[in-house]
């Protein structure tokens, strides 16, 4: 099996990426090739298989084969334990110099045991401009058998000397049929509540996959959707408003409380702590350091979470609209079609889309930093007012 397999719904960009394998196999081998280069850019809308694409081809240029998806070098490629391949996930809100300094100076090694290092950087929409500048260095002079695979929703978030030193290979939403398919080939879901993940997902590969797996991913969604019907008066704003951002906040600790709890038990160990809380004279520098990074990972959960929230949201009055516009589409929120329909009956259109422009305004406010309580009051008393 291709290491392509999981791929979704990205016929055209796997093809791509087998022939840029195959052609970066017949490099090392000395013939001719073309298709080939040492600076990709994968992008695509949330849930399209950026990420994906990138690791399956990292594990087609260090396989011998060009990526049979089954021996020891695809494995650990994708598992993330190939020596050869480095993958880098931005935790915080941005990338770190100093960490973008140690991709630099990684990526400058020469393979170990394959024929190419390979780096591949998740979101790297989250690079500062300085950041970027320190990358410039392996985009601009690649090091011999190094490649550099970024990851971004467009190539519009990457700076323009980075992007136009990259080749682009542009990702789709998987149609949800694809998606509905690989939950039950993949995670033997059963057909009924794969295909309600997948259409409630929009194609999300990773989010349909929780919606079918886990009661707490679908108990948080039902109350994110609760929202609509709920907001009938200011104090019923207020209230919708500090719900939903104290589930988001609830779901950001558990994402990370036991990262955090686990990252600082182990420094605290190897600064010398043996259990009586005293740490050595010089060493409260690193704590404070890890503590930052970690403020920082937290916000970026919370965040993200609040945007899969806000996203939902959107969707269920885009339901809304097409009811009361009388299209003629599949509801992504069918299993709510009483709670759509009664909405729609009780409003306009004109009410709908303001509705709708109002949840996306808070998305973005979200993005630009402001505070999260602040933006969403904002957005469900125009909710209310709508």
């Amino acid at each position: 099996m291709s290491v392509f397999a999981d791929l979704v719904g990205q016929d055209a960009a796997a093809a791509e990426l087998t022939a840029a394998a195959q052609a970066a196999a017949a490099a090392v081998r000395g013939e001719p090739s073309v298709g080939m280069t040492h600076a990709w850019l994968f992008t695509g809308p949330p849930g399209s298989g950026r990420s994906v694409a990138a690791r399956a081809f990292a594990a087609g240029l260090v396989c011998p084969t060009a990526g049979c998806g089954g021996c020891l070098a695809c494995r650990t490629a994708l598992a993330g334990t190939h020596a050869d391949v480095n993958v880098v996930v931005p935790e915080g809100l941005h990338l770190l110099i100093a960490e973008a300094r140690d991709i630099v100076r990684r990526a400058a090694q020469a393979p170990s045991v394959g024929p190419w290092f390979v780096t591949v950087i998740e979101d790297a929409d989250r690079l500062e401009e300085r950041t970027s500048n320190t990358l410039l260095k392996i985009v601009e002079e690649p090091p011999p058998r190094s490649v550099l695979l970024l990851c971004a929703p467009s190539a519009e978030d990457m700076l323009p000397t980075i992007r136009s030193r990259c080749r682009l290979v542009s990702l789709r939403t998987p149609p949800t049929a694809a998606v509905a398919a690989v939950l039950e080939r993949r995670d033997g879901v059963p057909a009924e509540i794969a295909a309600f993940a997948a259409r409630a997902a929009q194609g999300h590969v990773g989010r349909a996959r929780r919606l079918a797996t886990d009661p707490e991913a679908q108990r948080r969604r039902r109350e994110v959707l609760r929202i609509p019907t709920a907001v009938t008066s200011v104090p019923a704003a207020f209230g919708a408003a500090d719900v939903l951002v104290g589930a988001t906040r609830e779901e950001a600790g558990r994402i990370t409380g036991a990262l955090d709890a686990a990252e600082t038990t182990a420094l605290r160990g190897a600064l010398g702590d043996t259990g009586t809380g005293v740490l050595p004279r010089g060493s409260a520098g690193a704590v404070k350091d890890l503590e930052r990074r970690q403020r920082s990972r937290g916000t970026r959960s919370q965040r993200d979470a609040l945007d899969r929230g806000l996203g939902d949201l959107a969707t269920f009055y885009r339901d809304v609209l097409a009811v009361q516009l009388g299209a003629d589409v599949e509801l992504t929120n069918a299993d709510l079609d009483e709670d759509v329909h009664r909405l729609a009956a009780r409003s306009t259109a004109e009410a709908t889309l303001r509705r709708i422009e109002a949840t996306l305004r808070c998305r973005e406010a979200i993005e630009a930093n402001v505070a999260p309580l602040l933006a969403v009051e904002a957005m469900t008393l125009a909710l209310n007012a709508g």
